[in-house]
This record gives structure tokens, C-alpha cells and sequence, in this order.
């Protein structure tokens, strides 16, 4: 398990890759979810850094583990990160058309899209004043 509060800037993002990764490996991960996985751990953590506590800096809390399987269920990684930023819930976040062109498709939202797409689970909670939001993904290829 990992347990950490850390400065929520960009430039810790590279930590929470390794901390992630080190979790996945230990639990025989397979790549295409070791990708999955990297890419909305790197969206929830960049989104916090850039917009939660605008203008200025606050922290993050963030907490991963792999739950072992159990019987037939696969090994599944969960994160929550944690934060006294703005409230925002992203699992309320409209949806992007993604049947427009580019050109056509307002800008953002794309990424908290694929997260919702690409986790197993994606919920968000405020409670104690804080934006508290999980992934889980299932360790299976």
C-alpha cells in the first residue's frame, strides 16, 4: 500500500507514476491495463494539480493499493486522491460528443471521459470539506 501527501504540482507526477507502477508490477499487471491505468492516474493527478487550488498550491492525499484476488475474481489496483481544493466532482463532468470533429468539440473533458470509460469503478465523494475521488481496475488482460 501506498500512502502519501505530496505538493500538488506537476512535477510530483513522475512519483506517482513510479509508486502506481511499482504496485502493478509486484502484481503481474498486464500492459494494456498497466497503460490504461497510467493514463487516468496521470489525468486525476495533472487535473488536481492544475485546477483545484487556482489560484495557488495546496496538497494532495494520495492512497493506492492491489486487492488480491479472491476465488475467481482477478487482483484489482484502487487509488483515491484526496484534496481541499475546489469541490468538483468529474464523475458528474457532461460527457464530450465525441461524434463531432475536433474542430467542432468544445475544448476539455476529454480525459475525465476516458477515465470513465477506461476504470472499472470511477466515484467521487466530498466529505470533511474534501474532494475525494477512486478509481479501481481490475488486474486482468
Amino acid at each position: 500500500m501506498r500512502d502519501e501527501t505530496i505538493v500538488a504540482v506537476r512535477d510530483r507526477l513522475d512519483d506517482v507514476l513510479v509508486w502506481a507502477n511499482e504496485l502493478l508490477e509486484a502484481n503481474a499487471c498486464p500492459r494494456r491495463v498497466k497503460v490504461q491505468l497510467h493514463v487516468c492516474v496521470e489525468e486525476l493527478f495533472v487535473n488536481i494539480c492544475n485546477y483545484a487550488y487556482t489560484p495557488g498550491k495546496g496538497e494532495v492525499h494520495i492512497t493506492m493499493d492491489v486487492i488480491p484476488p479472491q476465488g475467481d475474481e482477478p487482483a484489482v489496483f484502487w487509488m483515491e486522491l484526496e484534496d481541499s481544493g475546489v469541490p468538483f466532482d468529474p464523475t458528474a463532468h457532461k460527457d464530450p460528443d465525441i461524434t463531432l470533429s475536433a474542430e467542432e468539440r468544445a475544448i476539455g473533458g476529454l480525459g475525465i471521459f476516458m477515465v470513465k470509460k477506461r476504470m472499472d469503478s470511477f466515484t467521487y465523494r466530498f466529505e470533511n470539506g474534501k474532494n475525494i475521488s477512486r478509481i479501481e481496475k481490475k488486474l486482468v488482460a
